[in-house]
């Protein structure tokens, strides 16, 4: 919103002449233009926070599209367990949050690697950040602990998800996100200062989080199924793949279809404000409109990449299979989130066309290295969100990031196919193999800590059993009523009745009615 004038008295009164009351006249006109300038800033503030609020609750119930993806993704047996995880994630990933990460990520002031306020939320709200800000940022930081959660399905003890899903939230993931996101992070495209040096003189633009969210998930979940091997019957003696579906395809669709609705919270909300005007000479182009193509693009991402997959794999394999559709929109969703907001919607398809072929690239890769993760989250997430980084580094368009990316008097590099130069698609790549070292660095040690002290997988007979048996009590589904009360009593027996027309066998214990 445009910022509003002051109202000076003495210049006021001047305006207003030399007459005896001008003076009264002008305090009292400022008086009610400073009063009606607060409530314009008060309904900014307001309109702004709904917005963000609006966009937390969104990327929130993408927990629900994880519960409901990894659930018919996973074999029948180990329902329970997936959907326990799913709900750790999140209460787990709130605590751990709420005390550390929070501060880790967004603590201004702070150096470039980590922040160090705003532990407990203390200090808060401010006028830097407000409650939304938090609610926001956690429901981002658990979506990346749901990524790794599928990568190791099926196979992991319920105190390692415990562990991991609280070390990543409070302190892996926010490291990564301050690195990006903070405005004092090393490679912020948005660093405070004017004089502040910047990476490449660029800084990694990765919007909504490509790289901070889904390649920090991604890669989490890579070491933690490389370290605990394959599933049992996974790969045959030979060493030839087993196909170990999941149980429910309507499932999968279901969660597919609530993580895209989430998307619109995820990529357009990450704008954290809708009233902001450009400096341009069209009033009805402003961060409003910014938010609407952003969605756009995330749209054309997600529908490319899921049509290209289909009829890839109709190709590759004869026949057309949704689970397979499912995961490459997905893909090409986590590839245009780190440029939904700097490049066109035609860049958009080149984004998901892509993203389709990294994601079956890398899944026929894991095959070959016998490499399981029933959810290809590592693949998907992973390897998509690489692509998006490198994307947003050929694609930026110089407008799109002049406007969204300001600091006044400093010319920002943009996409390299655009005409922008090289040193944005090296920031990209820089941002790239540090969030894989420092997440490898991290989460590796701690996965292989968890296996040592026996902590990581389940034994074979409970693997075989499926956990929801043997370690959460009883199957997701009732297959019977084991209730007695439905059973007949004692010494009364059932029989099918006849058609009419034949002949009827005589009663039994004395009974002459046919019984159902």
């Amino acid at each position: 919103m445009a910022n509003i004038p002051a109202c000076e008295v003495e210049q006021l009164t001047t305006l207003l002449g030399s007459t005896g009351n001008a003076s009264m006249a002008a305090e009292y006109i400022c008086t009610r233009f400073i009063n009606t300038s607060n409530n314009f800033t008060n309904v900014s503030y307001a309109i702004d926070n709904t917005y963000l609020l609006f966009s937390a609750y969104l990327v929130f119930a993408m927990q629900l599209g994880f519960a409901m993806l990894c659930a018919g993704s996973v074999r029948a047996k180990n329902t329970m367990n997936i959907m326990l995880t799913n709900v750790l994630d999140a209460a787990a990933g709130g605590l751990s949050y709420y005390i550390f990460g929070f501060a880790f990520a967004f603590g201004v002031p702070s150096n470039g690697f980590i922040g160090k306020h705003h532990f407990g939320l203390n200090n808060i709200p401010n006028p830097d950040f407000d409650y939304s800000s938090f609610l926001y940022q956690w429901a981002f930081a658990i979506a990346a602990a749901g990524i790794t959660s599928g990568s190791i399905a099926e196979r992991t003890q319920f105190v390692a998800y415990l562990i991991y899903s609280s070390f990543l939230t409070g302190f892996v993931y926010p490291v990564v996100s301050h690195w990006v996101w903070s405005h004092d992070g090393w490679a912020s495209a948005s660093r405070n200062s004017e004089s502040a040096s910047l990476l490449f003189d660029s800084g990694a633009i990765d919007f909504a989080g490509s790289g901070v969210v889904h390649m920090v998930g991604g890669i989490a979940g890579l070491w933690g199924a490389l370290i605990e091997g394959p599933r049992i019957g996974r790969f045959d003696r030979s060493g030839r793949s087993v196909a170990l579906r999941g149980h429910s395809s309507s499932l999968v669709v279901l969660g597919t279809f609530l993580l895209w609705f989430g998307w619109y919270g995820f990529n357009p909300g990450s704008f954290l404000k809708i009233l902001v005007s450009y400096d341009t000479p069209n009033d009805y182009y402003g961060q409003w409109s910014a938010i609407g193509r952003t969605a756009v693009t995330t749209t054309l991402a997600g529908c490319t990449a899921g049509l290209t997959t289909l009829f890839s794999r109709r190709l590759l394999v004869g026949h057309w299979n949704v689970t397979d559709v499912c995961n490459g929109l997905l893909g090409g969703l986590a590839a245009i989130t780190s440029g939904c907001a700097v490049v066109e919607p035609w860049a958009a398809i080149v984004c998901g066309f892509i993203a389709a072929w990294v994601l079956i690239g890398f899944n026929k890769l894991a095959e070959k290295c016998k490499y399981d993760d029933p959810l290809e989250a590592a693949q998907l997430h992973g390897g998509c969100g690489a692509w998006g980084l490198l994307f947003t580094g050929m694609f930026a368009k110089k407008q799109y990031v002049n406007e969204i990316y300001v600091i006044p008097n400093r010319p920002r590099p943009y996409g390299l196919f655009m005409g922008g130069g090289g040193k944005l698609f090296a920031a990209q790549i820089i941002q790239i193999l540090v969030i894989i070292g420092w997440v490898s660095a991290t989460m590796g040690p701690l996965f292989y800590i968890l296996k040592r002290l026996k902590l990581l997988r389940v034994s074979k007979e409970d693997e075989m059993a499926g956990m929801d048996m043997t370690q959460h009590g009883g199957f997701a589904y009732v297959y019977h009523d084991d209730d007695d009360s439905t059973h007949p009593p004692t010494g009364f027996m059932m029989r099918r009745i006849e058609p009419s027309g034949t002949t009827t066998p005589g009663p039994i214990n004395g009974s002459t009615n046919n019984v159902v």
